[in-house]
């Protein structure tokens, strides 16, 4: 596919315009495994945004990489882009006054999913909450969605935070996003209307009153926003020098566009509202349909293994009817959740003999050295890696990429989101790079290496101590 004009010269509607034409009614579709080149794709399409955005994450923190696409947002805002954000309470830090700034612009509103947490919320009425309304306050949005004039859209498992990126020094995880243009944007965008208008998603200016801010005080935080990111020593140079070669880079990667019919998967807002902890949801049915089908191989990747209720059955009618059934999944020694890594301890045995194979992921895989762009400069420091992408392969065919995670929060509480996609070559991609995290230079195979014994004696002691308690249903 050659192009006329370079693609510094052309704007977003045009570059997608001139893709979608040539593949008619379908969606073009592209994997984003690393986490600098994902980054790097959202920060591009941020900067050449000209109409709106709607942004929908479920973390959103205020390290480095956090305040950066703050910033990003507030120049596309001075352009006169129209944003909408909406931010799950649970995790939020971000401190009201950046917060109050950002929604006071004209081109900018900011809703807050479910505020029963964090913002505006006391600690007698957070203790309040939880006491009270303990499973309203476990309905999360887990959903991760970027999207730029209605044209082009990013979903997966990466929330804005250093770690989904590979710029924390400590702790960063093996994330996947797909990037999305043509049909199934409208559909990503669709869902996020839906969210907008939902009760549980609240204006930030009812929780915080923006009238306690000046507008001398708005400007001095746009002032800092700025001087943050023009500061050398917190947009890094590599990255700065990325961003130039970025029309190089999306040039490759329209070359390797693939396209198909996607189907987008998404739950409702409140999901199972009337119901108790248990229930399901519209993903969930979706995800269960999918391997109800599945014939020959189903390969899963996802950062936490607890099954919900009937799930060790339903994977073990699968294996006896001949699917080789595998799982890719953080060890003791990689895993950041150590209430989650509980709930899949006590149900291991139990996976294992149903004949489901499970790979623990090391907490410094070899293939780190290929995924993090910048590891060269973090090899000293040699920080922990772990898994954090949420993705299924069914038949080497079928193929999915989301936010679900494979435990019964995300079946039964958190919405969800995700991609079911039937390509080939896409299948293919991800199923390879999955049983290349699971091969024995970066995983233990559960079944022969006994991971646990390589965590430190603190995790050990830590993940004894959650199993006491009774938390299944809300892992």
């Amino acid at each position: 596919m050659v192009f006329s004009q370079s693609l510094e010269q052309y704007d977003l509607i045009s570059l997608t315009g001139e893709l979608t034409a040539q593949h008619p009614g379908k969606s073009g579709l592209y994997v984003l495994d690393k986490g600098e080149e994902s980054l790097l794709a959202r920060a591009w399409l941020t900067d050449h945004a000209t109409k709106s955005m709607e942004v929908q994450y479920f973390i959103w923190s205020t390290d480095n990489i956090g305040i950066l696409a703050a910033e990003a947002l507030l120049r596309a805002a001075d352009r006169g882009v129209k944003i909408r954000v909406i931010v799950d309470d649970l995790l939020i830090d971000a401190p009201d006054s950046a917060m109050i700034a950002l929604d006071a612009h004209d081109n900018i509103e900011v809703k807050i999913y479910n505020p029963k947490h964090s913002v505006g919320t006391s600690t007698l009425r957070r203790l309040y909450n939880i006491a009270l309304t303990f499973k309203s306050v476990n309905q999360r949005m887990h959903d991760k969605t970027f999207t730029v004039d209605q044209l082009v859209a990013i979903t997966g498992g990466r929330n804005m935070a250093d770690e989904y990126f590979d710029f924390d020094h400590k702790y960063n995880f093996r994330d996947r996003d797909m990037l999305l243009i043509g049909p199934a944007v409208l559909e990503v965008n669709s869902n996020f209307d839906t969210f907008w208008k939902s009760s549980y998603a609240v204006p930030l200016a009812s929780l915080l009153d923006e009238k306690t801010m000046a507008r001398e005080e708005q400007l001095a935080v746009y002032k800092d926003l700025h001087q943050y990111a023009e500061n050398p020593e917190n947009f890094n140079l590599d990255v700065r020098q990325s961003l130039g070669n970025m029309p190089q880079k999306f040039a490759a990667l329209r070359q390797n566009l693939q396209w198909g019919d996607v189907h987008f998967a998404h739950d409702i807002p409140g999901k199972n509202e009337t119901k108790g902890l248990d229930g399901g949801g519209q993903t969930t049915d979706a995800l269960i349909a999918a391997l109800a089908g599945a014939k020959k191989s189903v390969v899963i990747q996802s950062p936490y293994l607890i099954m919900p209720k009937g799930g060790i059955e339903f994977f073990k009618a699968l294996v006896d009817r001949g699917v080789d059934v595998r799982i890719s999944t953080n060890s003791l020694a990689s895993t950041d959740n150590l209430q989650a890594f509980s709930g899949y301890q006590k149900q291991r045995k139990k996976i294992l003999a149903a004949g489901i194979k499970v790979y623990e992921y090391k907490p410094a895989p070899k293939i780190q050295q290929t995924l993090i762009e910048r590891y060269t400069k973090l090899e000293k420091e040699t920080p922990t890696f772990a898994i954090h992408a949420k993705s299924m392969v069914i038949d080497h065919h079928h193929l999915f990429v989301g936010t679900f995670n494979l435990d019964p929060r995300s079946a039964n509480l958190n919405t969800e989101v995700g991609v079911f996609i039937s390509n080939d070559e896409l299948a293919k991609e991800v199923e390879q790079a999955i049983l290349q995290d699971m091969s024995p230079e970066n995983s233990w195979d559960t079944a022969q290496d006994k991971p646990d014994q390589y965590a430190p004696f603190g995790k050990r002691f830590k993940v004894w101590f959650w199993k006491i308690l009774p938390l299944s249903a809300i892992l």
